[in-house]
């Protein structure tokens, strides 16, 4: 086993316990840069990773009862068919030959700068969105039919890059409910973002784009690192973890897309 995989799966459960950013925005990239995994390995592996180390936040917000289920079936409804059909893309553009790891890289670019942004701008979308509740009354008529279209994107995004599931769902839910209490948002991205992560994951998987040993090394040491992270949270403050956070993000998507 390379304990450097397990070291760094300790790394990125910390600061998913820290800060709450979905793995995806950043065990993706350490992959790619740190240890030459090809794209598309990397974004498979990671993908089962999210999917295993979210599970358990189901348990923990259902018994809360934390998660609108109805919100969760309305995005599911977009992004799971949107999933499969972008993995079923990918394997025909590369069995025609196209470079598929090129595609990644750049979907991977894109959605790391919409997740900075998503995280710098948390709560003026929130307000943003509460401004249009008001304001447009229409709005919430078509709140679940646009709820459908975000999980949508999300079903292009997830499948090819990993990143999405997390930090850009939650700024979608504070957009589209901003009246939702904020355990209700984090629920409830976390309840869509499991099943969404599994289907890509083993879309994946079926690609030949999963590495079952780098799964375990990763796993081995994120579990006992989200539990340090989630204790570190209420010693460092959110406003200095995440503009951090999103400037190193950002930084990182301009490279892949300028690559």
């Amino acid at each position: 086993m390379d304990w450097g995989y397990t070291a760094s799966g300790f790394l990125v459960g910390a600061l998913i316990g820290l800060t709450g950013v979905g793995g995806g925005s950043l065990m993706t990239p350490l992959l790619i840069f740190v240890f030459g995994i090809q794209p598309a390995l990397a974004v498979g592996t990671d993908l089962l990773f999210a999917a295993i180390t979210k599970t358990g936040g189901i348990w923990a917000h259902a018994r809360r009862s934390t998660v609108n289920w109805r919100i969760v079936r309305l995005l599911a409804s977009g992004s799971v068919p949107t999933a499969l059909a972008t993995v079923y893309f990918l394997s025909v553009i590369g069995a025609k030959g196209w470079k598929v790891d090129t595609l990644i890289t750049s979907g991977l670019g894109v959605a790391l700068i919409l997740t900075a942004i998503a995280i710098l701008f948390k709560q003026r979308i929130q307000q943003l969105g509460t401004r249009l509740a008001a304001s447009a009354p229409r709005l919430a008529a078509r709140r679940a039919a646009i709820t459908v279209l975000a999980g949508v994107l999300l079903g292009v995004l997830v499948p090819i890059s990993s990143v999405g599931a997390g930090a850009l769902g939650v700024a979608m839910l504070f957009f589209l409910y901003p009246r939702l209490p904020v355990i209700h948002i984090v629920g409830t991205d976390i309840a869509h973002a499991v099943p969404l992560t599994l289907v890509a994951g083993l879309g994946h998987l079926h690609l030949g784009n999963v590495d079952f040993s780098l799964l375990g090394a990763l796993l081995l040491g994120s579990l006992p690192g989200i539990y340090l992270g989630s204790h570190l949270g209420a010693v460092i403050p959110e406003r200095v973890t995440r503009p951090l956070l999103a400037s190193v993000l950002m930084l990182i998507g301009f490279k892949f897309v300028l690559a």
